[in-house]
């Protein structure tokens, strides 16, 4: 049984820290501050999505993978299996928000900052069923996407995590890792960034996290252990921030003329899940401040999933609260701010614990059962042609 790794649910609190402010701006506060002005020019939170990416391809092929091998005579059993625990991991929760943005638009929607109904009835069709990327290469820069847009980068994981497991039992074991090596090289090395298909379908990061979870197996993985920071507490700090703050800089409209850039995005964040995924905490030594990271890690899909209406929401309660003609400049942005952070911890906690966590464990239960299902059928076919085959030759006798 794969356990959560520490230093992996550090990495899920400061991707999605990094969303979180790169969708504050505009959404929550329209004039910001001088110094959230040069927080935004300088770093850009959008690389949290890459790094959600390498560590969900990471986390989802470590547990895969092996199981493919281990019932290598059973192939689809595994793949439905796989397909029922990650449609009740995250569909529950994405459809309940996308039901409650579409409530909000009707009813709670005097400023108009939740945008038309008609808008977020085609953005919620996108999010259910999954194309939410190609509905966003559709609309960019003609109309507004719907105050659902983060869902474009789920509808991309759901797409990979279709293919992945067809494509595994598909292509031997010995040839997965060139097949997945191939598209990774030739997106890292594209000019990306003035293509929008390309970066609405970007999976670089995805198949890397995929190939780090598929090399984590081998001796040479072993070898490549960074034990250097084993016994330099205060070098796990340096490296930690040397590359989150990488990460972040990366992001910024400051490198987007350098053909490499979102390449690189993907090969920091790999570098992270990389030291994050040998489990000995060599990114961040226990203390307080890590156990803010791995709650945010533990909520991060709430999170990711709220912070959006919870933004849209104060918002709307202070245009409700506010004298007629009100103009929202920067004295409001602490209100703003306030207001957002505890409905976002509210409603991320709520999720967490009265869906998340439930159909989390209904999922598992229920891929068991369609493995035992499968199991009993395959065993059944296998009764059924050995009989067959015995009355057969019994004939022929």
């Amino acid at each position: 049984m794969n356990h959560r790794i520490k230093d992996i649910e550090l990495l899920r609190g400061i991707a999605v820290l990094f969303v979180l402010f790169e969708h504050s701006r505009f959404n929550l506060f329209s004039q910001p501050f001088h110094k959230q002005e040069l927080l935004y020019a300088y770093f850009g939170g959008w690389t949290g999505v890459d790094l959600f990416f390498a560590i969900s391809g990471f986390v989802i092929a470590r547990d895969l993978i092996p199981r493919l091998d281990r019932h290598a005579d059973q192939p689809f059993s595994v793949m439905l299996s796989f397909w029922v625990r990650r449609a009740t991991r995250l569909w529950p929760s994405a459809w309940l928000w996308l039901l409650l943005i579409l409530v909000a638009t009707v009813g709670f929607n005097h400023s108009g900052v939740f945008g038309l109904l008609q808008t977020n009835l085609d953005a919620t069709l996108a999010g259910v069923f999954n194309y939410g990327n190609f509905r966003l290469q559709a609309v960019f820069g003609h109309s507004e996407y719907g105050s659902s847009f983060p869902y474009w980068s789920l509808s991309l994981e759901e797409q990979f995590y279709l293919l992945l497991p067809l494509v595994a039992i598909i292509i031997r074991r010995r040839w997965l890792p060139w097949v997945l090596l191939a598209p990774a090289i030739y997106q890292l090395l594209a000019n990306r960034h003035i293509s929008l298909p390309l970066m609405t379908t970007r999976s670089d990061a995805l198949l890397l996290g995929v190939l780090l979870a598929m090399w984590s197996v081998k001796d040479s993985y072993r070898r490549c252990e960074p034990t250097f920071l084993q016994n330099r507490l205060w070098l796990r700090w340096v490296v930690l921030a040397v590359l989150a703050i990488g990460l972040a800089a990366m992001g910024s409209s400051h490198f987007e003329n350098f053909r490499f850039w979102v390449g690189c995005v993907a090969l920091i964040s790999i570098a992270l899940v990389f030291i994050a995924s040998y489990d000995k905490d060599y990114l961040m030594p226990d203390n307080p401040l890590k156990r803010v990271f791995l709650w945010c890690g533990s909520r991060s899909y709430a999170l990711y999933l709220t912070h959006m209406p919870a933004y849209l929401a104060s918002r709307e309660i202070w245009y409700r609260i506010a004298p007629p003609d009100t103009i929202f400049d920067r004295t409001y942005n602490l209100r703003l701010g306030l207001t957002a952070l505890l409905l976002l911890l509210a409603f991320s906690e709520l999720n967490y614990r009265f869906v998340e966590t439930p159909f989390r464990a209904y999922g598992k239960k229920l891929a068991q059962r369609v493995s035992l299902r499968q199991d009993w059928f395959q065993g059944w076919l296998s009764r059924f042609g050995n009989r067959s085959a015995l009355t057969a030759d019994s004939e022929k006798t």
